[in-house]
């Protein structure tokens, strides 16, 4: 028995032993084929979707017409008088860049339009500014990738030759309509950055990409102020691509702040679904309602704003997708990138003539805290005192609502009345003077040039600009093209 269970045990162990060599050799042969799937794989090259023509790009932005545009120097030139004649003494006067932080340099009156686009990373903004300017598989092309890759306010502009321009440079030189970004410190001058090459979209418009929106906080440490450089630029943007994609829906805390510093320029928005043919169509179909039910809350107006679903880069969509569709919606954004282009002289117009509005009303408000002041102020009163009452109430002394009786002025642009606390608090009222006081013997009074832009001079040259005309700069009155202005008090 005993010698049984030994035999019975020598088998057992012999089995296991087996058991044990056939499981390496599995293990071994396993991982042979494996290398040689790999091998495989690498021998065989990784299909790539063939390339989209580009005739519709071509043809819709006119990029092919030999033409020359028509020169528009003149106007520039004349509405960049009527800016230094009308609207900048006004400024000037009553200091309204410490209000708004906007000032308008000469550069920003004769550039090119902007379009600007902003949005989470990785939705393929690059890649969008590549297939327009088609530098795909150029050295020149934008990086791009899954990873956030643009970490710059990159900015396109047109030149003679391919180069880089530095930050500093583009700030120091004031011909460019970016010295005003030189405020936003050495940090984020070093993250901007300029490329100039011939290209015949480039002659027209100005293209900006900026850094991916990232909702983690670590992130969000840039070492500048990220969110006032994206007003300064949305406020000079022509047009501005909102851009997401379909992974890409949810609105955290920097973006719904990219929405707030968009409020009032609902006009100029283009939000694009981008990526679209990376989803079947009943997919599509909800990731389109849940990017609105996502950005409901953000877009405080009655429209919708126009949503344009494409794939924007230089690659056939994917089969079985709608592929007439996309390219529909591609054509339909060309062309209202486009009009912006076409309409560049009336936007700037209108443009100047907004700001003329605001800086006039502010010049009203202040001299109407001044009038106030000076009717409550007392022998024995604290000055301190009495215009901190006129702060804290200006309704008991109807600051904001004489401003209404003046023509052209909406209750819609009026400012906030705790902006004058700040603005008061660095400047001291006693520091201003009356309109009524702001004449001059031979150059007029301030407000009545800048009314006069504002309800004659500019409205008339945008009405020949839309009309089709081509004002001379022999063409403009005294006061917009700053001539020698001419004595009203003596007799002819």
């Amino acid at each position: 028995l005993l010698l049984t269970d030994r035999l019975l045990l020598t088998v057992k162990m012999k089995g296991l032993v087996s058991f044990s060599i056939f499981l390496s050799l599995l293990v071994f042969v396993i991982a042979d084929e494996g290398d040689e799937v790999e091998a495989e794989a690498e021998e065989q090259p990784q299909l790539q979707l063939p390339y989209r023509d580009r005739y519709h790009i071509d043809k819709t932005l006119r990029l092919n017409e030999k033409t020359p545009s028509d020169d528009y120097s003149g106007v520039l030139q004349r509405l960049r008088k009527i800016y230094h004649n009308a609207i900048k003494p006004m400024e000037q006067a009553y200091k309204y860049n410490e209000l708004r932080q906007h000032e308008i340099t000469d550069g920003e009156i004769v550039s090119k339009p902007m379009v600007l686009f902003l949005g989470p990373w990785s939705v393929g903004k690059s890649t969008m500014v590549n297939y327009l300017l088609g530098l795909d598989e150029s050295i020149y092309q934008l990086y791009t990738g899954a990873e956030p890759t643009t970490s710059e306010f990159t900015v396109l502009m047109h030149g003679s030759k391919i180069r880089t321009v530095e930050g500093i440079v583009m700030a120091a030189d004031s011909t460019r309509s970016f010295s005003p970004l030189e405020k936003f410190g050495q940090n984020f001058l070093e993250k901007l950055v300029g490329i100039e090459f011939p290209h015949k979209l480039l002659e027209r418009v100005t293209i900006v990409d900026t850094p991916g929106i990232i909702e983690n906080r670590k992130q969000q440490e840039r070492g500048y102020p990220f969110n006032d450089v994206c007003q300064w630029f949305i406020d000079r943007a022509d047009l501005i691509f909102v851009v997401f994609d379909p992974t890409k829906l949810d609105v955290g805390l920097e973006l719904e702040m990219l929405f707030r510093q968009l409020k009032g320029r609902e006009s100029q928005i283009r939000i694009i679904l981008n990526k679209a043919d990376n989803v079947a169509t009943q997919e599509l179909m909800r990731v389109y309602g849940a990017l609105f039910w996502s950005l409901a809350p953000l877009i405080n107006v009655t429209e919708p704003p126009r949503v344009y679903v494409s794939s924007f880069w230089p690659y056939e969509y994917q089969p079985d997708t709608n592929q007439n569709l996309f390219l529909k919606e591609e054509v339909s954004l060309l062309e209202d990138l486009n009009q912006v282009i076409e309409n560049r002289l009336e936007n700037k117009i209108a443009f100047i003539r907004q700001h003329a509005i605001r800086v006039r009303i502010h010049a009203l408000l202040v001299d109407r805290y001044l009038q106030t002041f000076k009717e409550k102020m007392t022998f024995f009163g604290d000055p301190e005192l009495v215009f901190n009452e006129i702060l804290d109430e200006p309704d008991k002394f109807y600051i904001f609502k004489s401003i209404l009786a003046k023509t052209n002025v909406s209750k819609f642009d009026l400012p906030n009345p705790n902006v004058y606390k700040d603005f008061f608090g660095i400047n001291s009222i006693n520091t201003f003077k009356l309109l009524s006081a702001q004449c001059s013997y031979m150059g007029g009074c301030l407000l009545e040039k800048i009314e006069r832009i504002i309800t004659h001079e500019l409205p008339t040259l945008l009405g020949a600009i839309s009309a089709g005309k081509n004002p001379s700069l022999s063409s403009c009155d005294i006061t917009g093209c700053g001539e020698t202005p001419k004595n009203r008090y003596r007799k002819p």
